[in-house]
């Protein structure tokens, strides 16, 4: 695989006071080997323990969508081509119209992988091992769901799914967000 440009920089180290937080957490998180560069491997092991945590084949139609999703996500992140994203890269890749016209089609599959009946919506337990399979802590997956679940019905629709994760992105604040991350 062809190594970056410039030596990786890891996300600032404290995220909790820069403007940058949110950008910062999530690329914390696409960076599951912890190298400090969120590479291809990286990215789409994150699909694969999705694929896992699910129950579902590798040819499942749901999956075959998160992956076709996750090229597409992964091949624009990855604008040069050289398989790996920098913080750098990331942070100035991310932004509001970026998530509606990638992000959203990405985690919208996964939502849909974890979401057996197909109804539109996740219980806590689909909730919270999708979330633990993109590699969020548990105890912060339970949050985020108690955050998320507003009407108390225990349930987290698709489209409030993906306006949190949008706004926690973009820096409007989402409770959800706080709570994942």
């Amino acid at each position: 695989m062809p190594q970056p440009r410039t030596a990786p920089q890891p996300a600032p180290a404290d995220t909790a006071t820069t403007a940058t937080a949110p950008k910062a957490r999530i690329y914390a998180m696409l960076d599951t080997d912890g190298d400090g560069v969120a590479s291809r491997h990286d990215y789409f092991v994150r699909i694969e323990r999705a694929r896992q945590a699910t129950g579902r084949s590798h040819d499942d139609p749901l999956v075959v969508a998160a992956l076709t999703a996750g090229e597409r996500a992964w091949a624009a992140m990855d604008a040069n081509g050289d398989g790996v994203m920098t913080y750098e890269e990331y942070a100035a890749w991310v932004d509001a119209d970026k998530f509606d016209n990638v992000c959203r089609y990405a985690l919208g599959a996964l939502f849909d992988l974890a979401d057996a009946d197909q109804d539109g919506a996740l219980d806590r337990s689909q909730f919270t091992a999708l979330r633990q399979a993109l590699g969020n802590r548990a105890g912060n997956a339970d949050a985020a769901f108690d955050a998320l679940d507003g009407d108390g019905d225990g349930r987290v629709g698709r489209v409030e799914y993906l306006a949190s994760i949008r706004a926690f992105v973009t820096g409007d604040g989402s409770p959800m967000g706080e709570a994942l991350y």
